[in-house]
């Protein structure tokens, strides 16, 4: 069977429109990886203080780790200011057996919205957005970028359902749409609707109004409860 005809010079098309997209990825994530330093040495002082209360206030590590999926589904460790009691896992489980109505919520948002498992310290750090601060390493290291879509857990993968190839064939971002398109108040299949929607239609400006609406809400203390 003869292969189709194509116009001449399509091969040599693609393989330019290919090597421009690379271009602008490995600009983009150089763009984020500088960006990401500087404001890890401008919030050293307060990366320092938050750490300092962390260890003062209660027991266990400063810093929560946890397996993300990145990229394409490639897995990843998330940092993150540790925001709950060291036993927050044995919590939930306790929490969601005795309480039909905190079930219900955690299974439609996958998050309590006074969630007892959270430190006095926790609190602060989670209405202001501070917690997040740690990932700036991740996108120093490549895992994540700036903005971008949630970082999901692997066990979130089976409920993003038709969404799941479109949103993990970004990088995720430490802030990102769902972020400032009320985030406390969105279930779960909202949530991954619109960081579809987002993917599919990014532009370098929405970005940029995703960070100044991020900013915005940082100052405001309008962060995650």
């Amino acid at each position: 069977m003869s292969r189709p005809l194509r116009p001449t010079g399509w091969q040599k098309s693609v393989r330019s429109r290919t090597s421009v997209d690379k271009s602008r990825r490995q600009h983009s994530s150089a763009m984020n990886v500088v960006a990401a330093s500087l404001l890890l040495l401008m919030a050293a002082p307060v990366l320092f203080l938050i750490a300092i209360l962390i260890k003062l206030t209660s027991r266990g590590p400063i810093f929560y780790k946890q397996e993300r999926l990145g990229l394409h589904g490639n897995s990843f460790t998330l940092y993150k200011f540790r925001s709950m009691y060291v036993d927050a896992d044995q919590r939930l489980e306790h929490i969601l057996m005795q309480d039909a109505e905190l079930k219900k919520e955690y299974d439609i948002f996958h998050k309590l919205r006074n969630d007892p498992r959270v430190t006095p310290v926790g609190r602060l750090l989670r209405r202001t957005s501070l917690d997040e601060l740690p990932q700036l390493l991740n996108v120093v290291t490549g895992d994540i970028n700036l903005v971008g879509p949630r970082a999901y857990l692997p066990s979130e993968s089976p409920k993003m359902s038709d969404h799941k190839d479109t949103i993990l064939s970004r990088k995720p971002g430490i802030t990102g749409l769902w972020q400032v398109s009320g985030r406390n108040d969105l279930p779960f299949d909202r949530r991954v609707r619109i960081e579809s929607h987002y993917v599919r239609n990014r532009t370098r400006k929405m970005d940029l109004v995703i960070l100044a609406k991020t900013v915005r809400t940082v100052v405001m203390g309008n962060g995650a409860q």
